[in-house]
Protein backbone atom coordinates (compact mmCIF):
# COMPACT_ATOMS: atom_id res chain seq x y z
CA UNK A 1 0.00 0.00 0.00
CA UNK A 2 1.27 3.49 -0.84
CA UNK A 3 2.09 5.81 2.00
CA UNK A 4 0.94 9.43 1.96
CA UNK A 5 4.50 10.42 0.98
CA UNK A 6 4.33 8.46 -2.26
CA UNK A 7 0.90 9.83 -3.13
CA UNK A 8 2.18 13.36 -2.50
CA UNK A 9 5.23 12.59 -4.65
CA UNK A 10 2.98 11.42 -7.48
CA UNK A 11 0.92 14.61 -7.46
CA UNK A 12 3.98 16.83 -7.10
CA UNK A 13 5.68 15.07 -10.01
CA UNK A 14 2.53 15.33 -12.09
CA UNK A 15 2.19 19.07 -11.45
CA UNK A 16 5.88 19.66 -12.11
CA UNK A 17 5.42 18.37 -15.67
CA UNK A 18 2.47 20.59 -16.49
CA UNK A 19 2.51 24.24 -17.41
CA UNK A 20 2.52 25.04 -13.68
CA UNK A 21 6.08 26.09 -12.73
CA UNK A 22 7.11 23.64 -10.01
CA UNK A 23 10.00 21.24 -9.45
CA UNK A 24 9.71 17.75 -8.04
CA UNK A 25 13.47 17.19 -7.80
CA UNK A 26 13.68 18.50 -4.25
CA UNK A 27 10.87 16.21 -3.13
CA UNK A 28 12.54 13.18 -4.73
CA UNK A 29 15.86 13.94 -3.03
CA UNK A 30 14.18 14.65 0.31
CA UNK A 31 12.25 11.38 0.22
CA UNK A 32 15.38 9.36 -0.54
CA UNK A 33 17.26 11.24 2.21
CA UNK A 34 14.45 10.39 4.66
CA UNK A 35 14.80 6.70 3.89
CA UNK A 36 12.05 6.13 1.36
CA UNK A 37 12.84 3.35 -1.08
CA UNK A 38 14.86 4.85 -3.96
CA UNK A 39 13.38 2.48 -6.56
CA UNK A 40 9.77 3.25 -5.57
CA UNK A 41 10.51 6.96 -5.33
CA UNK A 42 12.03 7.01 -8.82
CA UNK A 43 9.22 4.87 -10.28
CA UNK A 44 6.40 6.96 -8.80
CA UNK A 45 8.06 10.27 -9.70
CA UNK A 46 8.60 9.01 -13.26
CA UNK A 47 4.99 7.88 -13.64
CA UNK A 48 3.59 11.12 -12.23
CA UNK A 49 5.95 13.31 -14.26
CA UNK A 50 5.25 11.38 -17.47
CA UNK A 51 1.49 11.63 -17.01
CA UNK A 52 1.86 15.36 -16.34
CA UNK A 53 3.93 15.73 -19.51
CA UNK A 54 1.36 13.77 -21.48
CA UNK A 55 -1.36 16.10 -20.18
CA UNK A 56 0.64 19.01 -21.63
CA UNK A 57 0.91 17.01 -24.86
CA UNK A 58 -2.88 16.60 -24.74
CA UNK A 59 -3.38 20.35 -24.32
CA UNK A 60 -1.26 20.90 -27.40
CA UNK A 61 -3.26 18.28 -29.29
CA UNK A 62 -6.38 20.40 -28.71
CA UNK A 63 -4.75 23.39 -30.42
CA UNK A 64 -5.77 24.42 -33.91
CA UNK A 65 -3.60 25.47 -36.84
CA UNK A 66 -5.90 28.42 -37.43
CA UNK A 67 -5.03 29.87 -34.02
CA UNK A 68 -1.32 29.89 -34.83
CA UNK A 69 -1.95 31.57 -38.17
CA UNK A 70 -4.37 34.08 -36.69
CA UNK A 71 -2.65 35.03 -33.44
CA UNK A 72 1.03 34.35 -34.11
CA UNK A 73 0.93 35.18 -37.82
CA UNK A 74 2.77 32.00 -38.79
CA UNK A 75 1.71 30.47 -42.10
CA UNK A 76 0.48 26.89 -42.24
CA UNK A 77 3.31 25.97 -44.66
CA UNK A 78 5.92 27.04 -42.12
CA UNK A 79 4.18 25.06 -39.37
CA UNK A 80 4.12 22.01 -41.65
CA UNK A 81 7.88 22.31 -42.27
CA UNK A 82 8.43 22.53 -38.51
CA UNK A 83 6.26 19.44 -38.00
CA UNK A 84 8.31 17.49 -40.53
CA UNK A 85 11.57 18.53 -38.85
CA UNK A 86 10.30 17.63 -35.41
CA UNK A 87 8.95 14.31 -36.67
CA UNK A 88 12.48 13.48 -37.78
CA UNK A 89 13.73 14.12 -34.21
CA UNK A 90 10.67 13.00 -32.23
CA UNK A 91 12.67 10.74 -29.94
CA UNK A 92 15.13 13.43 -28.96
CA UNK A 93 12.44 16.10 -28.56
CA UNK A 94 10.27 13.86 -26.37
CA UNK A 95 13.31 12.74 -24.36
CA UNK A 96 14.13 16.40 -23.62
CA UNK A 97 10.72 17.10 -22.06
CA UNK A 98 12.41 16.53 -18.69
CA UNK A 99 14.16 19.89 -19.05
CA UNK A 100 12.87 22.61 -16.73
CA UNK A 101 10.63 25.25 -18.38
CA UNK A 102 11.25 24.38 -22.03
CA UNK A 103 10.23 20.75 -21.49
CA UNK A 104 6.62 21.87 -21.03
CA UNK A 105 6.79 23.88 -24.25
CA UNK A 106 8.25 20.88 -26.08
CA UNK A 107 5.43 18.63 -24.82
CA UNK A 108 2.73 21.09 -25.87
CA UNK A 109 4.39 21.53 -29.28
CA UNK A 110 4.61 17.77 -29.83
CA UNK A 111 0.89 17.53 -29.11
CA UNK A 112 -0.01 20.51 -31.26
CA UNK A 113 1.92 19.05 -34.20
CA UNK A 114 0.10 15.73 -33.68
CA UNK A 115 3.36 13.78 -33.34
CA UNK A 116 2.86 10.04 -32.73
CA UNK A 117 1.55 9.60 -29.16
CA UNK A 118 3.18 6.24 -28.46
CA UNK A 119 6.60 7.34 -29.65
CA UNK A 120 6.31 10.52 -27.58
CA UNK A 121 5.17 8.56 -24.51
CA UNK A 122 8.06 6.08 -24.72
CA UNK A 123 10.80 8.68 -25.17
CA UNK A 124 9.22 11.07 -22.66
CA UNK A 125 9.13 8.31 -20.04
CA UNK A 126 12.74 7.37 -20.80
CA UNK A 127 13.93 10.96 -20.40
CA UNK A 128 12.05 11.52 -17.16
CA UNK A 129 13.24 8.19 -15.75
CA UNK A 130 16.86 9.02 -16.63
CA UNK A 131 16.50 12.41 -14.94
CA UNK A 132 15.32 10.93 -11.64
CA UNK A 133 17.93 8.18 -11.70
CA UNK A 134 20.67 10.78 -12.16
CA UNK A 135 19.25 12.98 -9.38
CA UNK A 136 19.12 10.10 -6.89
CA UNK A 137 22.53 8.81 -8.00
CA UNK A 138 24.11 12.25 -7.55
CA UNK A 139 22.47 12.54 -4.13
CA UNK A 140 24.01 9.20 -3.13
CA UNK A 141 27.47 10.24 -4.35
CA UNK A 142 27.61 13.67 -2.76
CA UNK A 143 25.58 13.14 0.40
Amino acid sequence: MFEVGYVGLFFASFLAATIIPFSSDTIVVTMVALGYDAFQTIAIATIGNTLGGLSSYGLGWLGKWDWIEKYLKIKKEKIEKMRQRIQKYTGLAAFLTWLPFIGDVIAVTLGFLKINFFKVAIFMTTGKLARYIVIVYLWDIFF
